[in-house]
């Protein structure tokens, strides 16, 4: 959404918006000339509107949006917007159940550092460009993060097409996870015969013989693209990148974990068939930053690591805490989860306990509404019940950073897509404040 609200600024719109929590991004979007505010109050909507853009994550019985309604101003989903935008163009979408953000960003940035360029709409701040938007006028390519809730991806008809991962998701959407993956077969259908499909191997759908399918891997050698000869130094990883035409020794990514190498695969293969040349592949994937809260450092010391990660789904955090464990294996690892939607949680209770038991200690947060109204008996007692160790804690948000510093930890996780984004700030503040001490 967020993404679309710069679009439509940068063209010299008037935006305005609602939003029901204010976090560091729609505050920057704020500080950029956006209007939002964020209690639900007729009077607040400007007059004189041309559209109204909203997410199916709003609630139908919102009061601006039933006003909306019935004043009948033009009103369209998010999605239904983002397909317009792209119509007519070339269109590279990147879709999946997690990896999505680091591998549209990927893509977006290989384009933009190479002769090729593309504007993208991306689902989170790709650190390099400072924001989930970029629009480069001199290119036909437009690159999207292909989002499959709502089945919110079907208004696409992507030129490439890429799929990360498939795992169930979104059952209050879809039902079954039988549902979700046809609808992902539906979405891989869409893609052009002039351009193709990159599938993340294993995944099997019934494709259209007309659409060009290859298949990706971290590690499979029967793939079309793989890594091989993967090795790290000093922090960053090396391999040689397996294509159908060649193998690209010594690529180089930077500060990233381990399973951005797959990432990375995927991202190359879609910017080689976009006419990106070996030298500019290369040094953009070197350069990459990475996308804010995927991975993401906040303080970094020999004494003490703070990281931040966006992971809400159960194959998420397991990944993401192999990845730090696979980082910092003598280390003694936090992690924080604030669980996000109850249907998900009542969905995945039993993963959730499961992904979150290699921690030294977790501490969970409540669960963080969204869209979604209270299931009776489902709440983060849930998961905490399922959680077979002692070194567990469940948390007010108010507390959590003063909880955090007592625990000490050498390694500290937050992970989450709900408002946790808001604590990190004063949980950062904290410790920056008790490792000064430390020093002293």
């Amino acid at each position: 959404m967020s993404a679309l609200a710069r679009y439509f600024h940068s063209l010299g719109y008037r935006v305005c918006g609602y939003d029901r929590t204010c976090t560091p991004l729609t505050r920057r979007l704020e500080t950029e000339g956006m209007e939002i505010h964020y209690e639900e109050d007729i009077a607040s909507i400007p007059q004189q509107l041309d559209l109204v853009v909203y997410t199916p994550a709003v609630p139908t019985d919102n009061k601006e949006f039933v006003h909306l309604q019935q004043l009948g101003v033009p009103m369209k989903k998010r999605s239904v917007v983002l397909g317009e935008i792209t119509s007519g163009k070339k269109c590279i979408a990147v879709a999946g159940s997690h990896g999505k953000t680091t591998t549209s960003g990927l893509i977006a940035h290989i384009l933009n550092s190479s002769h090729v360029g593309c504007s993208a709409f991306l689902g989170g701040i790709a650190k390099n460009f400072d924001s989930n938007l970029v629009i480069n006028h001199n290119s036909d390519y437009v690159v999207v993060e292909a989002d499959e809730y709502d089945r919110s991806f079907l208004q696409l008809h992507p030129l490439y097409s890429v799929i990360t991962s498939a795992d169930p998701d979104h059952l209050d959407i879809y039902g079954t996870h039988a549902n979700l993956l046809q609808a992902f077969a539906q979405f891989a259908n869409q893609t052009s015969p002039d351009g193709g499909l990159l599938l993340k191997s294993g995944l099997e759908f019934d494709i259209d013989e007309h659409i060009t399918t290859l298949q990706y891997s971290f590690e499979d050698i029967e793939a079309d693209y793989y890594p091989w000869n993967v090795r790290n130094y000093k922090g960053n990883y090396y391999f040689d990148f397996h294509t159908p035409e060649k193998v690209y020794y010594d690529i180089e990514i930077v500060g990233s974990p381990l399973y951005n190498i797959e990432n990375a695969v995927a991202a190359m293969g879609v910017a080689l068939r976009c006419g990106v040349t070996e030298e500019e592949m290369r040094a953009a994937v070197k350069s990459f930053q990475g996308i804010r809260r995927r991975f993401d450092y906040r303080i970094k010391t020999p004494g003490f690591v703070f990281i931040d990660d966006y992971a809400h789904h159960p194959h998420e955090i397991e990944t993401c805490i192999q990845s730090v464990k696979l980082l910092y294996p003598d280390k003694r690892v936090v992690g924080v989860f604030q669980p996000h939607l109850y249907s998900r949680t009542a969905n995945f209770a039993d993963d959730f306990a499961k992904a979150l038991m290699p921690l030294d200690e977790i501490v969970l947060l409540d669960i963080y509404p969204a869209r979604e109204k209270p299931i009776p008996g489902v709440t983060s007692h849930l998961i905490l019940h399922k959680i077979n160790k002692m070194n567990k804690y469940l948390c007010a948000k108010d507390d959590i950073a003063d909880i955090l510093v007592a625990l000490y930890p050498e390694v500290l996780v937050t992970m989450g897509a709900g408002d946790i984004d808001a604590m990190l700030p004063g949980i950062q503040k904290a410790f920056e404040e008790e490792l000064e001490i430390s020093n002293n």
